[in-house]
């Protein structure tokens, strides 16, 4: 089987990924949650008109000349309204939020006024429109405030519980099972044996599902036999998405392929034109997306950011900009490239001009793992890329999960 484009493998993951259900959720956790409907208000907000200083509730009329002398008849505040009416010559202690009171259309500011226990003189200054907050002065009942797509942050979540929202409609978080295969693999905490290693993959793979919208879901590690990768394989159903790490190449060894195919997977493709992470799989197991990682750490990772991290935010109704390429300015030349695009790992840093710079990180052995966690971003160089001076401006995918 040819090596495909990377592109064309993207189109093939993403082929038909839309978000498909929707669940209700209670606002404390429906943050970075994709909105699944327009928001309407259900109250207006302010319900009252209220007054926006510590002061003094009056009718405007009895203030126009001053000093003006008003008899103190009660008090209004935050959650406890005066229950009367102000009639002329009359006034009302009023404090901030509280609901002006009927009869007066003006607040005199506190430092304005001279008091007594039962009147007071206003000495100086008009009464500001400002000071009170007109009923309604933010939204309406019925005012569509929150549109459909978007995405909940801590400023719409404040709207939505100030529209009167408990729960909100957003897309269903995609489940995302992760597998790691190999007899080689112990997990982390453990002491590794002769010829083990512990496994990195499935821990980085489940933040990075998380960062970008999905419900991760470990499933452990299977040995290399096909019973016990396709019991495995089992305990993943239920899920929109399994990813598996190791195993996926053609090997004696590498059982993940023929276990999967034993279970009705369709195989859409097998080995990718990038690096790294050439031996990278993609089919369908009945409505499940199965994507086969390479085992390489850093390999699975940077597979997981270019082609996982797309399906998951498609499927959770994330905007294609989340996870799409930014322009950026090398600082050193950068040699040309081969047949494969390749993800080369690097930092950002501001710069003086209208892009941020990029330097590639030194060693970009694809068996490191602590270079990647030393870079931010990958430089996307396509296949047969010439090579670029120093200051060229370049494609950078974000790793910032």
């Amino acid at each position: 089987m040819a090596l495909l484009p990377v592109e064309d493998a993207l189109a093939k993951i993403l082929d038909g990924a839309a978000p498909h259900a929707v669940e209700k959720v209670a606002l404390e956790t429906a943050h970075d949650r994709i909105l699944a409907d327009d928001l309407a208000a259900t109250i207006t907000q302010p319900p009252f008109d209220t007054s926006a200083m510590d002061g003094y509730a009056v009718r405007a009329s009895d203030v126009a000349t001053l000093p003006a002398e008003l008899a103190l008849i009660g008090t209004a505040q935050a959650g406890r309204a005066f229950a009367g009416d102000v009639g002329q010559g009359q006034c009302v202690r009023i404090f901030t939020g509280a609901p002006v009171p009927a009869g007066t259309d003006a607040i005199v500011i506190q430092e304005n006024v001279e008091a007594i226990e039962t009147a007071i003189t206003v000495v100086e200054g008009f009464p500001d429109p400002a000071h009170i907050r007109r009923r309604g002065g933010d939204f309406t009942m019925g005012d569509i405030l929150l549109r459909r797509d978007a995405r909940l942050t801590a400023r719409r979540l404040m709207l939505a519980a100030g529209m009167g929202h408990a729960k909100l409609p957003v897309y269903r978080r995609p489940v995302v099972a992760i597998l790691a295969t190999g007899d080689e693999l112990v997990p982390p905490g453990t002491v590794p044996g002769p010829a083990q290693i512990i496994c990195s993959n499935s821990y980085g793979l489940a933040a990075m599902v998380a960062a970008f919208g999905g419900e991760p879901r470990l499933i452990g590690i299977a040995r290399d036999t096909r019973a016990e990768i396709e019991s495995a394989i089992r305990r993943a159903e239920g899920a929109d998405i399994l990813v598996t790490t190791g195993g996926a190449s053609v090997g004696d060894h590498d059982l993940v392929a023929p276990a999967l195919a034993a279970l009705g997977m369709t195989l859409e493709f097998w080995k990718i034109a990038m690096r790294p992470g050439k031996p990278m799989m993609f089919g369908r197991l009945g409505s499940q997306r199965v994507l086969g990682l390479p085992g390489n750490p850093v390999s699975a990772l940077i597979c997981g950011r270019v082609f996982l991290a797309p399906l998951i935010s498609a499927l959770a109704g994330h905007p294609e900009e989340d996870i799409a390429p930014r322009a950026a300015q090398t600082t050193l030349a950068i040699e040309a490239n081969g047949p494969r695009q390749h993800y080369m790992r690097a930092t950002l840093h501001e710069g003086s001009g209208p892009l941020p710079r990029v330097t590639p990180i030194l060693s970009q052995d694809s068996s490191l793992m602590a270079p990647l966690a030393a870079a931010d971003c990958l430089i996307v160089r396509p296949p047969g890329a010439p090579p670029l001076p120093a200051g060229a401006r370049i494609d950078v995918l974000p790793l910032d999960f």
